[in-house]
């Protein structure tokens, strides 16, 4: 008899929360047992849902709260708050002249060919706005001390119009913040109890609307996310779990919680960007190289592209009609989702979002009270849903209430229930449609080259459909796709991303500057990861802002550490990507450096999944249901649980399982790999 101790139970935990459902991925090391869950949000009460699936993967997983050593969590609740404009009132201090920065932008509007646009109302409103004597130059001299008097004044004028914050923002501070740093130190002492963010903490970039944009962001959402995530923490705590919280970040890396509560604007696209990483994961297992990523939640779809196996990224992100100005994962999305609210407006159009149903209601199928046509209503209704039950069991499908919402659209647009249902599922996928078109233009890429991954709990229902109108050929669906998001998380690194405005000339000259601010870069990256608790290897990746002398905006090149020992390797690498982008460059052309740039990371455990066995049968469906093709028809339905790697089937068909539903349109060849993903390829009748 073997008297071995048994090793002790170790539960690595990732969740993230969307607009309908919190997601959670949970593995046990030792094992390599993987354990998924749904819940519902809880809007009233965020946060709850938390403790709700933590309780549950105990009852149903024999999950041990405090054997968890790794707990990463995303959040949308910085990204709602400003969606939904329930954030800080903040106040401004500028300089004076500068009031009307934030107002005036980039004077571009949203759409320039409508007649009836208009720009969004600014998170601060002008009589919010204060100037103050003071001046830097863009050489960083001074040329005006800040008025004491003034500074003081403004912070009490603004405590007493009801600001809770105070965002600083001075012209050229992306030089030096120090003078920043004084007007900061004036307003605390004047109004202590409100909150204060400097521009050049936030990020030091140079242009002056997308920095001030970007530190008012922050601060904007700092309230409710700090309160958020100081109750996250508590409730862990108070759970048992010994697992320091991280969070996901827009660039795809991770960071504290207690980092979070301060530097609330890298979490802002911490779910969609975790998203992202999850399938760029995924698709590296299953030896894809080349993906596009379909992320359909509950309010929205998100698009992003893999390229030889990365994940892609930008510093022009836009939250709502907002700038975001630091790195970000690049995604592209559209107010359609699974919750998303068709109607028929006055001129007797049928619409489809982006108004969402949400969680509560949700759509009128869910039976909890919502009385609107939804997209999953329309998918219920062609019977592609109801057949199972959903979201791990806390969802039972009412397909006579999805009926019924369908119909009163049907009945207004003299169609039956049925076709209008199908053109519901028609103008959702052709917006889908168009937002990818656009994205491929601007990457230059041919996605009939690429594999369509969707995920999310709407991903893989509209998935296929979307992939054939697009003329791809392949699709790749996760075995878990509704937690993908929950999934990166686990397998993301610590991630820093640190930048110094230079705006220098490419020559010998500037090299010892640049090597200096690579240097300071450097020592900031590795004390940031030791702040996180990481005291393993660091990778330290360099990249700089470059342009040709007389250009207005730059582009960002991938550098060597090592760059700075000649320019000559710095321009040849600026040449070869800006011929890349734009199939032209300038060899005799005057260079200049904008920004230097460094990411920081610390690569941290990464989870082991086992192979499937391969049992090479054909599948055999639980049973056929009618699904509306045109006409009805009876597809076979599949138990995802019961499909063995290589298992093999073609489409139509329907793949139910507890996260999702997998729907397979016709002239599909389905087979399922070692690791339990199912690869559609989509023949058209032409190719057979």
């Amino acid at each position: 008899m073997d008297g071995s101790t048994p090793l002790k139970a170790d539960w690595k935990i990732g969740v993230d929360i969307g607009g309908t459902f919190m997601d959670f991925c949970a593995l046990e090391a030792v094992s390599g047992r993987v354990a998924s869950l749904k819940v519902l949000t809880t809007p009233d009460d965020p946060g709850a849902e938390l403790l709700t699936g933590l309780t549950l993967l105990a009852e149903r997983e024999g999950m041990d709260p405090t054997a968890v050593s790794r707990f990463v969590h995303g959040t949308t609740v910085g990204i709602n708050t400003i969606l939904q404009r329930k954030g800080a009132k903040l106040a401004l201090v500028t300089n004076a002249g500068f009031e009307d920065v934030i107002e005036l932008a980039r004077l571009r509007m949203p759409d320039m060919y409508s007649l009836f646009c208009n720009r969004a109302e600014p998170l601060i409103a002008r009589d919010m706005v204060f100037g103050v004597n003071a001046r830097m130059r863009a050489n960083g001299s001074v040329s005006a001390d800040a008025d004491k008097e003034a500074v003081a004044a403004a912070a009490k004028a603004a405590k007493a119009a009801g600001a809770e914050g105070v965002i600083v923002a001075l012209l050229h501070s992306w030089r030096d913040g120090t003078q920043e740093t004084e007007v900061k130190a004036l307003i605390e002492a004047a109004a202590p109890d409100l909150f204060v963010f400097t521009s050049s903490e936030v990020w030091p970039v140079i242009r002056e609307y997308e920095r001030s944009s970007t530190a008012i962001l922050n601060g904007y959402v700092h309230p409710r996310v700090s309160g958020y995530l100081s109750a996250l923490e508590d409730r862990l705590a108070g759970q048992g779990v010994p697992a320091r919280a991280m969070l996901t970040k827009s660039n795809g890396g991770l960071m504290s919680a207690g980092e979070g509560r301060r530097d609330c604007v890298s979490m802002l696209l911490s779910g969609t960007a975790s998203g992202v990483i999850g399938a760029a994961w995924l698709a590296r297992q299953a030896g894809e190289a080349r993906v596009l990523t379909l992320d359909i939640g509950g309010t929205s779809a998100d698009f992003a592209l893999i390229v030889d196996g990365e994940v892609q990224y930008g510093s022009d992100e836009l939250i709502g009609p907002f700038p975001l100005h630091i790195p970000s994962v690049s995604v592209s999305s559209i107010g359609i989702g699974g919750g998303s609210i068709a109607t028929v407006d006055d001129r007797g159009v049928l619409r489809v979002g982006p108004e969402s149903a949400g969680s509560a209601p949700g759509p009128a199928c869910y039976g909890r009270g919502g009385e609107a046509a939804t997209v999953t209503d329309a998918l219920a209704v062609c019977g592609w849903l109801g057949h199972s039950e959903m979201a791990y069991g806390q969802l039972n499908m009412d397909v006579d209430l999805a009926r019924k919402a369908i119909g009163r659209l049907a009945e207004q647009l003299g169609r039956s229930n049925e076709e209008t249902a199908q053109a519901i599922l028609d103008i959702a996928i052709s917006e889908m449609f168009v937002e990818v078109e656009k994205l491929s233009s601007r990457a230059g890429v041919d996605l009939r080259d690429f594999a369509l991954m969707p995920f999310g709990g709407g991903g893989p229902m509209l998935g296929a459909f979307l992939a054939r109108e697009l003329g791809m050929k392949r699709v790749i669906a996760p075995r878990r796709p509704g937690v993908v998001s929950a999934l990166g998380g686990l397998v993301a690194d610590l991630r820093g991303d640190f930048i110094r405005t230079v705006f220098a000339p490419l020559d010998d000259a500037a090299m010892p500057v640049l090597r200096a601010e690579f240097d300071a870069l450097s020592a900031e990256g590795h004390a940031w990861l030791q702040a996180q608790g990481h005291d393993g290897a660091a990778e330290l990746r360099l990249s700089a802002d470059m342009r040709y002398a007389g250009q207005s905006y730059e582009i960002e090149v991938a550098l060597e550490t090592d760059c700075f020992d000649a320019p000559d390797r710095m321009a040849q690498a600026f040449h070869d990507t800006h011929r890349r982008i734009y199939d032209f460059d300038d060899p005799d052309g005057q260079i200049e450096v904008v920004n230097l740039r460094l990411s920081a990371l610390g690569a941290g455990p990464k989870p082991e999944f086992p192979d499937a066995e391969t049992g090479g049968a054909a599948a055999t469906p639980q049973r056929h249901v009618p699904v509306w093709l045109e006409d009805w028809q009876n597809v076979p339905l599949y138990d995802r649980n019961q499909l063995a790697a290589g298992a093999v089937f073609d489409g139509p068909a329907i793949v139910a399982q507890e996260d999702t539903t997998f729907a397979i349109p016709s002239g599909a060849q389905a087979r399922t790999d070692q690791h339990l993903n199912i690869h559609l390829n989509l023949v058209e009748p032409t190719d057979v």
